[in-house]
């Protein structure tokens, strides 16, 4: 069998078209990563006038930090939480989409248009609509005899911060099930249904185990997305309150770095941060892979 292969005119003609590129990443990625790396082995001064090497130091106080060990708990339920919620909408509104012969198209780009709202924006809409004092879901929820105050209730917060992150990324996800869901063969389907299988049990035997490879996609992406991009939706909406509650891990190298000036302390835990979401994409791809069914 032979294989077509791609030739230039010119031998530079490849480097020419990947040197964009590399340049966007050496210049965006690696060295803003080795410059964390570097700060993260120094400590500087109140002043901020001398420098000082410390090695592992920083990275040894912050897991004596119970503060630092708060918010990698806040972390992680604040991404499972997000990722849950999002994943489950989004995969019940596209196979509820699937199954409607009109407006189809109209309905999919009304459900888009979220995604295109920035995270800061997305957090303060979320902000005015459980607002304590002018929100209209904490007045139902006094009705029914719940009294919602997420500036003083760290469960309140963290719920807050769950629903707009998941709010943002739902379109996201809802994109790709829908069309995993459209890739579907329905004679698959007929042929279940023909042989008397309840809906419920035709999605979850041959449906479900179809979208794997998109579910498996889109976890990872999740996981990654309530990692580092929901720094927008904690300032807007709670800014790591009550009481550290949603202080996750990288508002909190805003607030130690930014804030606090703690330079060597703010690089150590965006290391780690960058660590964590490797290890956890690398646990992902080498034993939830198996399975998927492609």
């Amino acid at each position: 069998m032979q294989t077509k292969q791609m030739t230039f005119p010119s031998r530079w003609l490849p480097y020419a078209l990947l040197a964009p590129q590399v340049a966007i990443t050496l210049v965006f990625f690696l060295w803003p990563a080795s410059q964390a790396l570097y700060q993260s082995l120094l400590r500087q001064d109140a002043f901020g006038l001398r420098t000082t090497f410390v090695g592992l130091d920083n990275f040894a106080r912050l897991f004596d930090d119970p503060g630092y060990l708060n918010a990698v708990s806040a972390t992680a339920v604040f991404a499972v939480g997000t990722t849950l919620l999002s994943m489950g909408m989004a995969l019940l509104l596209a196979a509820t989409v699937n199954r409607m012969l009109r407006s189809r198209e109209s309905y999919t780009t009304l459900l888009v248009w979220p995604y295109a709202i920035a995270p800061a924006i997305a957090g303060v809409l979320w902000w005015f609509i459980f607002n304590p004092s002018i929100g209209i879901v904490p007045y139902i929820l006094e009705i029914l005899g719940y009294r919602w105050n997420h500036r003083t209730s760290g469960s309140d917060a963290m719920l807050l911060v769950i629903f707009a992150a998941a709010w943002k990324q739902i379109s996201y996800n809802f994109l790709f099930f829908l069309a995993g869901l459209q890739s579907i063969p329905q004679s698959l389907i007929e042929a279940a249904a023909i042989d008397g299988a309840s809906p419920f049990k035709r999605f979850w035997t041959i449906v479900f185990p179809l979208l794997s490879p998109t579910t498996f996609f889109l976890m990872v992406v999740n996981v990654v997305y309530a990692m580092f991009d929901t720094f927008g939706v904690i300032h807007a909406t709670t800014q790591g309150g009550p009481a550290q509650a949603t202080n996750i891990l990288v508002y909190k190298v805003y607030a130690d770095g930014f804030v606090g000036l703690n330079l060597g302390s703010s690089a150590a835990q965006s290391v780690i941060l960058m660590a964590i979401v490797v290890v956890l994409t690398v646990i992902q791809f080498r034993f939830i892979e198996r399975r998927v069914n492609y």
